[in-house]
């Protein structure tokens, strides 16, 4: 009798398992609603993807945008962790590109000029005297073509988007394909890949600002980061890179082991007065092309860990130092100084004009590929209130 009335209990535990497996995973999928319409009258959807975990992100065609992220803190709380708005009429004004897809070049080329093949390009100058994110009208502010599935990692929204030949002074028709996935093992997972007709310039990356307590929830100074990288891109004062690749050991910029932000962000060190805090891109550890550890941010009062690997050769990490409490979030909050942090992975600043950095041409013929994983994980505190972080 005592063995019968254990393997009852057994069972019904086995029961309750697969069924709350199978009610999780009834959960995870993808739907597309309305977001609105642009001022000329283009219909914008937004699509939400959950996994069987309740991880949950909404992904706009517009820019291709994350406009949220919710993600459970040691309790199982649900919040949103990354900046935005709540509507498609404040992404429609300026906005310090929340959660967008940036290109065809993200990050900065010196002058908005480059030489390809012998020939003088001159880009679009939106950044003092020099070309940002793609331009006036970059790839986050375009409408993309959008269609959710399911994969077998977990459901998905691909964004496809043809650049015209001379848009923003790039030469190439070059036709792109982004796709957000978000597994099972609550990672978003973003893979590019691109053609042209011509050859050209690319660099791709995902400019979402995160806070791991929460948007609106205050500055982001006591995170703690770690980055895979033992050197990082001096740069001048207009945040070019001066060509040198420098060691970060001895620097305010030794992320090697988990850093508070705040620590050391203004110290009187030239590189931080030139970017006003961090906005540098550090050299990322290994081989450019496989997937391997980048960086890591730890919030300890909600047990929050965000990894991230990628194939990209570098990762701009940026703090939020121009967010000035002028634009309000979703939560109704302003989102003051340092209230979000960007890990962008991508290729170098200025590379076309930099022989020595890794090449971002990409040949008409060729393909070009990227992936980068955001991996969310929530981590209970020791009783010493630290916690055992990660191992690339």
């Amino acid at each position: 009798m005592k063995i019968h009335r254990k393997f009852l209990r057994l069972l019904s535990a086995s029961l309750t398992l697969c069924l709350t497996a199978v009610v999780a995973y009834a959960q995870a999928g993808v739907t597309k609603d309305s977001f609105g319409k642009t001022s000329t009258g283009e219909e914008i959807d937004i699509y939400t993807l959950r996994n069987s975990n309740g991880l949950e992100t909404q992904i706009t065609n517009y820019g291709a945008i994350v406009v949220s992220l919710k993600a459970p803190d040691r309790n199982g709380k649900f919040d949103d962790i990354v900046l935005g708005f709540s509507d498609l009429d404040s992404y429609l004004k300026p906005h310090p590109y929340f959660g967008a897809i940036v290109g065809r070049y993200g990050n900065r080329i010196a002058k908005g000029r480059f030489t390809l093949d012998g020939v003088e390009y001159k880009l679009a100058v939106n950044n003092g005297e020099n070309h940002l994110h793609g331009g006036i009208k970059g790839f986050d502010k375009v409408v993309w073509t959008g269609r959710g599935l399911m994969t077998r990692t977990g459901p998905a929204v691909v964004l496809t988007y043809v650049s015209k030949d001379g848009e923003e002074g790039y030469p190439g028709n070059l036709r792109v394909r982004v796709t957000y996935t978000l597994t099972a093992k609550n990672e978003l997972r973003i893979d590019y890949s691109a053609t042209t007709d011509k050859n050209t310039v690319i660099n791709l990356t995902n400019h979402s600002y995160f806070n791991l307590l929460g948007e609106g929830n205050g500055d982001i100074l006591n995170h703690r980061v770690r980055i895979g990288a033992n050197r990082f891109l001096p740069t001048g004062a207009s945040s070019i890179p001066t060509g040198e690749l420098r060691r970060v050991i001895g620097t305010p910029f030794d992320f090697l082991n988990f850093t508070p932000i705040g620590k050391r962000i203004d110290q009187d060190y030239e590189q931080l007065k030139f970017g006003n805090g961090y906005d540098h891109t550090w050299v990322i550890n290994g081989r450019p092309g496989v997937l391997r550890f980048a960086a890591a941010a730890y919030e300890a009062f909600t047990g929050r860990l965000l990894e991230v690997w990628t194939t990209e050769p570098g990762m701009q990490f940026y703090t939020g130092n121009f967010l000035d409490g002028t634009v309000t979030g979703k939560s109704g909050r302003p989102y003051p100084r340092r209230s979000g942090f960007c890990f962008e992975t991508q290729h170098y600043p200025n590379s076309p004009n930099q022989p020595s950095f890794p090449t971002t041409t990409l040949r008409r013929g060729a393909t070009y590929r990227s992936t980068t994983i955001y991996k969310f994980r929530n981590r209970a505190s020791t009783q010493s209130g630290e916690t055992e972080f990660p191992k690339p």
